[in-house]
């Protein structure tokens, strides 16, 4: 076989090809493996594993933790969040090639309801323009077992465009479907916004949707105006909250900000949210924290602490693709009920495992 001889400044272009066609920009695809965590019995260190756009759900003594892999959605069953990096992943979906949901599978999210399993997921045909929220049903007891049904996609008539990252809100007994959209039809404004629908059913939503929030601050608008990723949070005392992902996630100014519902508001009316000032969760170099972003929730075993799960690099530069790992850290809540998230915590350095855990 003749052989191609390249000069040096053909092979770094040839490289920096070959790594543009290998990333894909806003989600990644594979992730490399991470070092085993040096913890001990009683702590552990962050990143837990290598990964993108975290969720996790506990039921019954396990949680159920799913992220961001790109071409399929994969369960990772644990009891202990800390060892999340040592647990074994269950594929439940594969989409058949060509479809209008096989490509770019992105920010899977699992929830309970109804005596049944749901997973809300973005996916497309390979088309950015194409990508759109989408439904799962497992009847199982255990999500990793059973069969998953396609339920097909989720949306409300008024906002049936580009559509990604949706979640449940549980408020006074009805159930609200979020979700981050990008109205322009021809895709050269790329602003994404925060929508809110009522569910009908746990695939189903009313027609008329809301938009409650669009990049407004300039710490939202880094590299172009992006909220997204929104995740439902009560607070001790009741209070809703919405932490949001902000900023395009290429940038090392990817953030978290906040919107609080007012006391007896209607999460369906856009002036009764009132939009944090600050961000709540930004990058910290000293910390090795660059972009953290696309966060959940979840309480130790024994349910007296509260944890944040998210995403982040840790050097910068490193941009939305496959070098993002998993983190969790323990947050607390002011004497008004108010969410305090702190800073990231620094990579390696020794954690109390959450309160419970074996």
């Amino acid at each position: 076989m003749k052989r191609l001889k390249f000069t040096s400044v053909q092979f770094y272009v040839l490289l920096a090809l070959i790594c543009f066609l290998h990333l894909q920009c806003g989600k990644s695809k594979t992730q490399p493996s991470l070092p085993e965590n040096p913890g001990n019995a009683d702590t552990f260190v962050n990143p837990l594993q290598s990964g993108a756009d975290p969720w996790v759900y506990y039921k019954e003594g396990f949680y159920y933790y799913l992220q961001t892999t790109g071409n399929n959605i994969r369960i990772w069953k644990t009891d202990a969040m800390s060892k999340l990096g040592s647990a074994t992943s269950q594929l439940v979906f594969s989409p058949v090639p060509g479809t209008a949901n096989s490509r770019n599978i992105w920010a899977p999210e699992i929830h309970y309801l109804d005596h049944k399993w749901y997973i809300y997921y973005t996916a497309g045909n390979g088309d950015d323009l194409s990508q759109r929220t989408w439904v799962l049903e497992n009847s199982s007891p255990d999500p990793t077992l059973g069969t998953w049904t396609e339920k097909g996609r989720i949306f409300s008539s008024n906002t049936d465009f580009w559509a990604i990252d949706g979640t449940v809100m549980q408020y006074n007994g009805i159930h609200y479907f979020l979700w981050s959209g990008r109205p322009d039809p021809a895709n050269t404004n790329l602003t994404q916004n925060l929508y809110i629908s009522k569910m009908v059913n746990p695939w189903t939503l009313e027609p008329q949707a809301t938009m409650i929030s669009s990049p407004q601050y300039a710490w939202e608008k880094n590299g172009f105006g992006v909220n997204e990723a929104p995740e439902s949070l009560q607070g001790p005392s009741g209070r809703q909250f919405l932490i949001y992902s902000a900023s395009f996630c290429g940038t090392d100014d990817y953030a978290l900000g906040m919107l609080t519902l007012k006391a007896s508001g209607n999460p369906m009316v856009s002036s009764d949210w009132e939009k944090n000032p600050q961000p709540v969760l930004t990058k910290q170099p000293q910390n090795k924290a660059f972009g953290p972003g696309h966060c959940a929730f979840f309480t130790s075993p024994d349910g007296k602490e509260t944890w944040l799960i998210y995403h982040a690099n840790s050097n910068s530069g490193e941009g939305c693709a496959e070098m993002r790992n998993i983190r969790i850290q323990q947050f607390t809540f002011n004497p008004s009920g108010f969410p305090v998230f702190q800073e990231p915590v620094a990579s390696g350095l020794k954690v109390k495992r959450p309160s419970g855990e074996r």
